[in-house]
Order: structure tokens, then sequence, then C-alpha cells
């Protein structure tokens, strides 16, 4: 098993970088490996709530990606199942007194594909954490200043 942890800033409130993150249509902006992403069961981030994420780099694959908590703009966790690899996060977020927002994420992997593509599992899913997440909150700053956010 292994755990991986980030935390990131953002001058956005709760609220707004919550709005973000939650409308996967943004997701793209983070990072280049998805293909399609739809819900295709439940409520959208609700528990048991399933949204279908497909991956199309380093390694073509299709993520199972299981809501298990949810409370808006203060925590979510889900289960991910892929390529013979499951990946429990959880993330949340916290208003900070200069009214900035911390984000927090956790993840432990487990499975039987150490590697990916000729990657190390853990080092790509890593880099992919620490990217996805600057790139979401440089997204929130901007929107905290007016600016628009492009998918």
């Amino acid at each position: 098993m292994e755990y991986l942890e980030y935390t990131v800033f953002t001058r956005a409130d709760r609220a707004l970088a919550w709005k973000l993150f939650s409308d996967f249509r943004f997701w793209p902006a983070f990072s280049d490996i998805y293909g399609s992403i739809r819900w295709v069961k439940g409520k959208p981030w609700t528990a048991g709530s399933r949204l279908r994420i497909e991956i199309v780099r380093p390694v073509k694959a299709i993520v199972d990606h299981v809501i298990t908590i949810c409370a808006p703009g203060e925590q979510v966790a889900w289960i991910d199942h892929a390529l013979g690899n499951t990946l429990v996060q959880w993330v949340t977020f916290e208003t900070l007194p200069d009214s900035r927002t911390r984000i927090h994420t956790w993840a432990e992997v487990t499975g039987a594909k150490p590697a990916l593509a000729g990657h190390d599992c853990s080092e790509f899913l890593r880099a992919f954490i620490r990217s996805w997440y600057d790139r979401f909150c440089a997204a929130c700053d901007q929107l905290a200043q007016g600016q628009m956010v492009h998918t």
C-alpha cells in the first residue's frame, strides 16, 4: 500500500473552490490525461454515485470513481478502481483566518500494478496529484480575482 498526500492554498473561498472542483467539465484544464467524463449512477456528489472517467494517457483506462462521502465545500471521499489498482482518496476544504482556503488531499493506493506504461505508479500518481491540484488552485485564484477560467 502507498500513502500520498498534498496540500494547496487558494485565495478563493470554500464555496467558490468547491464550485470549480465539483464541475468535472473543468478537469481537462487541470490535466491532459482525461478523455470523456460522465456520471453513470446516482445524484452527482452523493454517496454511492459513480463517475466514469476515461484516461487517455499514459495508458488508456476507465476509472470507476465511486463517491463514498460528500459534504459539499467541506470534504469528499471516493474509491477508484482501474487497471487492477484501488485508490481511496479524501479531499478537505478548510477556510483559513485570512479567508483563503486550504485544500488537503490524501490517498491510499493498493493493487497489483506497480508500473504504469513504464512509470512507477506511485510516482505517476504523486506527480498527477501535485500538478492537478496546483492547476486547480491557480484556476480558483483566477476566479477569485474575477477572471474567467477556460475549459
